[in-house]
């Protein structure tokens, strides 16, 4: 009987891992209370199968505690991307969510996301980790791909690595793009995509230069040496890839175990076609 089961609240944000959560939670006895985030869940989740679906903003921290509260909500999971810039330029904080950013000592998203989880906590309510219903969805080792990595992607794998290793501990991005051991582009607040574009319109730019750099650009994107996965789990779709194929990039790497693949068949399917490898270590 709907609203005998143990009820899972979900924080939305845009794209379909809210709705991949909902239909594992479901499967799995759970009745879903949804807060969807008005600047970026999509409207699809009204028609997603959830008990409920609350609307909010972004700042509304005082309200959401307040739904699941009345919900009877005890656990909770993030999912879905919250854009950084969305997080600290478009935010009209309540008074509970004004005093916690008033308090953090660095204003990343690390930061502010531990601090809501931490609120949440106190409030009885916990925040689980976003993969915890998605295993068989997260990235397994190897080469997922008809293609392997060449001898020249591979040093750009390399190098990436270690160049976003470093950057991804002060939590600045988890993306870098590299062209023949040149770093082109590097992931701040704009997100993976977006960042994967600005390096394609800068080889773009090079066309017709005497230049020493092969086109073809290499993606990596590794999760944080310290990752939390309750929330900003790097996840890769179709989109992605489209993207990555309009910006010359010919090879992604991810890490193994830590990066989520939404609608894994599609997304090497599309790699496929465009001769893209993709390989996870």
């Amino acid at each position: 009987m709907a609203g005998s089961r143990e009820k899972l609240g979900l924080i939305a944000g845009n794209g379909k891992f809210p709705f991949l959560i909902i239909d594992a939670a479901r499967s799995q006895g759970f009745d879903v209370v949804v807060a969807a985030i008005k600047e970026e869940t999509f409207p699809e989740i009204e028609k997603s199968g959830a008990e409920a679906v609350h609307w909010l903003s972004l700042g509304e921290l005082s309200k959401l505690i307040d739904t699941f509260k009345s919900e009877g909500v005890h656990r909770a999971i993030m999912a879905g991307q919250v854009k950084h810039k969305q997080i600290f330029s478009n935010i009209k904080p309540d008074w509970r969510l004004a005093k916690l950013l008033l308090s953090l000592g660095t204003r990343n998203t690390d930061s502010l996301l531990g601090a809501v989880a931490k609120v949440l906590g106190d409030e009885g309510i916990t925040l689980e980790n976003s993969t915890s219903l998605l295993e068989p969805l997260l990235t397994t080792a190897g080469v997922l791909t008809a293609r392997t990595p060449s001898e020249e992607e591979k040093k750009d794998i390399a190098y990436g690595r270690t160049v976003a290793r470093h950057l991804a501990q002060y939590d600045i991005g988890q993306t870098v793009v590299v062209a023949e051991s040149a770093c082109v582009a590097v992931e701040a607040m704009e997100g993976t995509d977006t960042t994967i574009e600005r390096a394609g319109h800068i080889m773009r730019s090079l066309e017709g230069d005497a230049s020493t750099l092969r086109r073809a650009l290499t993606v990596v994107k590794i999760a944080k040496p310290n990752q939390d996965m309750r929330f900003d789990v790097p996840v890769i779709g179709v989109k992605t890839i489209e993207v990555m194929r309009s910006a010359g990039a010919t090879c992604l790497a991810l890490d193994a175990k830590r990066c989520l693949l939404l609608d894994g068949d599609a997304v090497r399917r599309a790699a496929d076609e465009a001769r893209i490898s993709i390989s996870a270590d």
